[in-house]
């Protein structure tokens, strides 16, 4: 079964498990597969998010356009910024008329501290306040939920200190994985040729 595969079984299994965890305190609204996606869609987790906008929003609010998303903290001084000099490179290789049909969502591991008005200052800093950035805090349980269905694993080893996988993620405007780049420092080519074949599918 290779990775692409394998993430989706486990993102049909998180909404198995969500649907019997209405009870649970950060489960925010219910579990239902919407009928316009298919069960591999990361639209169907019903999570609620904040941008640094201090707007509203559920993963479905994506649809439409590929998105390509990463999991990071803004305090991060090793792996993150190197992430983040990732994302900035693959948007600068995407051609400005495709642009509009793309967003770069970075979505923080550190919901407690990363609060929308954090990221928003983060965005600035990094020159990533354009309309196709966006940045995403949510709670401890629904931050956990997508990192486990995107295979991303991440542990708090001190205060603002986390150890994490470093993988960037394509998806198509349905919300369906389509692609990921895992490691540091690698080239980026197979990663925008992945968006480019994807939007030339739209």
């Amino acid at each position: 079964m290779n990775r692409i595969n394998s993430i989706s079984c486990l993102l049909f299994g998180c909404l198995l498990i969500s649907a019997c965890d209405l009870k649970h305190a950060d489960h925010e609204a219910s579990s239902n597969i919407s009928d316009g996606y298919s069960e591999h869609s990361i639209f169907n987790l019903p999570s609620t998010w904040f941008t640094q906008d201090s707007q509203s929003i559920r993963l479905e609010d994506l649809k439409g356009k590929v998105t390509v998303l990463v999991m990071i903290y803004t305090s991060c001084k090793a792996a993150c910024p190197r992430l983040v000099a990732d994302m900035r490179s693959i948007a600068e290789e995407i051609p400005e008329k495709d642009l509009p049909h793309v967003q770069f969502v970075l979505v923080s591991i550190d919901p407690e501290s990363d609060t929308p008005s954090r990221l928003k200052r983060f965005a600035a800093v990094n020159q990533m306040d354009a309309d196709h950035w966006i940045f995403l805090q949510g709670t401890e349980y629904t931050t956990r939920e997508l990192a486990n269905v995107l295979s991303v694993k991440y542990e708090e080893i001190s205060p603002m200190d986390f150890s994490h996988s470093n993988i960037i993620s394509v998806f198509n405007p349905h919300g369906e994985l389509v692609y990921q780049q895992e490691g540091l420092g690698l080239d980026n080519v197979k990663t925008i040729d992945k968006i480019i074949s994807t939007l030339k599918e739209m």
